[in-house]
């Protein structure tokens, strides 16, 4: 092999070289800066199954592909059993937020795990699976409860006051203001409001790259 030829392949695989540790580099800027990877979010509703609203918004979700996370009144999965059945087909998680939405720091602990278990029991008993996810009413847990029941607390990191707030527009502004990749928001299906103002974050948020994805899939990680 003639000089000419070894100086050939030296260009070559120096040009290779720098190509791949290019590539690399761009692949890692990428990951930094959150565009390499779709942003996720997790979209949460309590106090339901509402009869009227949820399955509005189901099927609103359907139409855009997009799984959520309920956290249900057990009062309420008691009388609505066929759409909590719905809820879970459709390939959402299903959550416990007690029986009747009474803080749990104000009860006794036997008061306490008698709101989650009897909810929890209700739902499993409709999915055929463990209700892991406690959603607590004004967002107040109970040291021990965890461990004791097997179950993880669930909070939020955006507050969308959608059930104060009862106007659509308000509700998108404050939620697409504040989320950022990985965040949980806090919604209510017990409203028309909030299910309009829900669709309309999801159709936002879609543009802007998110991907919507249940809780689990962000507190396990």
């Amino acid at each position: 092999m003639n000089w000419k030829q070894n100086l050939l392949n030296s260009c070559v695989g120096f040009f290779l070289l720098a190509l791949a540790a290019g590539t690399a580099w761009q692949s890692r800027a990428l990951a930094v800066g959150g565009q390499a990877e779709s942003k996720r979010v997790a979209l949460t509703f309590d106090d339901g199954p509402n009869w009227k609203y949820t399955p509005q918004l189901l099927e609103g979700l359907k139409e855009r592909g997009v799984v959520c996370s309920f956290f249900l009144l057990g009062q309420r999965v008691e009388v609505q059993r066929d759409l909590v059945r719905d809820m879970y087909e459709a390939g959402h998680l299903l959550g416990n937020h007690t029986y009747d939405h009474r803080r749990l720091g104000s009860l006794s602990e036997q008061e306490a795990r008698e709101e989650l278990e009897k909810t929890s029991a209700l739902i499993q008993d409709i999915t055929g699976e463990d209700c892991l996810y406690v959603r607590p009413p004004y967002g107040e847990w109970k040291d021990g409860l965890g461990q004791e029941l097997s179950v993880i607390p669930v909070l939020w990191t955006v507050d969308s006051r959608d059930w104060s707030l009862q106007e659509p527009q308000a509700v998108v502004r404050r939620v697409v203001s504040q989320v950022q990749d990985g965040d949980i928001i806090l919604m209510h299906d017990d409203y028309a409001a909030s299910v309009e103002a829900a669709l309309d974050i999801v159709d936002q948020l879609q543009k802007e790259g998110y991907t919507f994805v249940t809780v689990d899939q962000l507190v396990l990680e």
